[in-house]
């Protein structure tokens, strides 16, 4: 067993752009050559009313977000790549990880439920996204639930539409909670029973006061949770940290058209007997507000998790022998794709690479090979790519037996890009990338660096 460490975040931005330094808020050390601070391995960040006026959804299909965008560049410094972001409407949920961790994932899939005018809207709702790394699955939710105090109900049900609508395409794991670990955060949006009759002013001053945990005796997510309503398959820790809603912006004090309340958290679930001699865990290291940040009405909220990944993975419910599941979940550091080593390319000619399969896998119609800057910080930022199934030939010196593998010959085939883009200069990587008809996306392997050489003319 072995730890991979999580960090969550949760933020309403309240239609506004990064004003600040977002190192405290990603709990990053100024300095990304500092050795001593144990980097997350995955970073998910969530966001709720991001600027989605048209001509923003309109910039954002093109380009990132001015959230992303910020995240993806402070991030890469400390060597991360982002793996996925999916966004509806004023919803965003971002991920990230190492770099050294891209050939351990696999089967990226997101979804999104609009729950907002009955379901005919996106304002309200969620987004997820869905992986396996190192054989385990995981699923991360960001929802925006229904406001105001009298609306708990709504919340309820926006909840149970989410988890009936959310639907992936990986077996095993088609339904939320069917992952081995499930973090669910976001601005929830549940506030103090009604029924607490204290006015802002009275809750203020509990706050000040630090008698928090008097307050949270009414909080309407736990309420519903004991009684089995919504969110009862999670876990939370409990906040140690003010009502995070509603501040003057720009401000520390509340502002009290609202009553403050704990709107935006973040929960967790592991199913920890899903693996024979293995028992899955979650450990949560820190689970905080960031009072600094004062562009909306709401406090950012993160939290640090230690999960386990067993190295080998046997299924309880697959009924293969030991022997045979060995050989399904076998170790994901093994690349599936190997390139042969790549000299150089031009940048006025077709350009081949060799690549082989190192264990069965079947291509598919949509498999796809991309060309990327060396230290590229996206999975999207591919600069061009081509298609397997159109581009790719077997070799002739192919089926030769692979090191270690079955009797089963392997072949090796031969891509041709055509004449590359003319912004092409410096060092590049080819990354294959296997792509199902529903979209879930796994990285099989990575070239190593070669330079993209321009000819002189005579």
């Amino acid at each position: 067993m072995e730890n991979l460490k999580l960090y969550l975040g949760t933020y309403n931005v309240g239609t506004n752009n990064p004003d600040a330094r977002l190192n405290t808020l990603l709990g990053l050390p100024d300095d990304p050559k500092n050795e001593k601070f144990q980097l997350p391995d995955l970073y998910i960040l969530s966001f709720q009313e991001v600027k989605a006026q048209p001509q923003n959804m309109l910039l954002d299909a093109l380009f990132d977000d001015p959230w992303t965008y910020a995240i993806k560049d402070l991030l890469e410094r400390y060597n991360y790549v982002k793996i996925k972001s999916v966004r509806l409407q004023g919803l965003l949920l971002n991920m990230y990880c190492l770099r050294k961790h891209l050939l351990n994932i696999r089967e990226i899939e997101s979804e999104y439920t609009r729950t907002g005018l009955s379901g005919m809207w996106g304002n309200k709702g969620a987004v997820s996204i869905r992986l396996s790394i190192y054989g385990c699955s995981l699923c991360f939710v960001n929802s925006h639930l229904s406001a105001h105090d009298n609306q708990l109900k709504d919340r309820v049900e926006d909840y149970n539409s989410i988890i009936k609508d959310q639907e992936f395409h990986v077996a095993e794991t088609t339904e939320i909670f069917f992952h081995d670990y499930v973090f669910w955060m976001g601005d929830l949006n549940f506030r103090l029973h009604e029924d607490y009759d204290a006015t802002p002013e009275e809750i203020e001053r509990l706050v000040y006061k630090k008698e928090c945990p008097k307050l949270f005796l009414f909080d309407q997510l736990r309420y519903v949770m004991n009684r089995g309503e919504a969110f009862s398959e999670l876990v939370e820790a409990d906040p140690e940290f003010p009502p995070t809603f509603k501040f003057e912006v720009g401000t520390d004090r509340y502002d009290h058209k609202r009553r403050p309340a704990w709107c935006d958290r973040i929960l967790y679930r592991v199913n920890p007997h899903n693996y024979e001699n293995v028992t899955l865990k979650v450990d949560q290291l820190s689970y905080k507000h960031h009072p600094c940040y004062q562009l909306s009405d709401h406090k950012p909220v993160t939290a640090e998790f230690n999960i386990k990944i067993p190295a080998k993975h046997l299924r309880l419910s697959t009924g293969m022998s030991v022997d045979q599941v060995d050989q399904v979940f076998s170790d994901y550091s093994e690349r599936i794709v190997e390139f042969d080593k790549i000299v150089s390319w031009s940048q006025d000619e077709e350009n081949t690479a060799k690549y082989r399969i190192t264990q069965g896998i079947p291509a598919t119609k949509d498999d796809w090979i991309g060309l990327f800057k060396e230290n590229f910080s996206s999975l999207d930022d591919y600069i061009t790519y081509e298609y397997v199934s159109k581009c790719s030939t077997p070799t002739p010196e192919g089926k030769s037996p692979m090191k270690g593998a079955s009797s089963k010959n392997e072949q090796k085939y031969e891509i041709t890009f055509s004449e590359l883009p003319n912004r092409c200069k410096g060092s590049y990587c080819l990354v294959y990338f296997s792509q199902s008809e529903d979209k879930v996306i796994s990285v099989l392997g990575i070239s190593n660096a070669f330079p993209v050489i321009k000819e002189d003319s005579d």
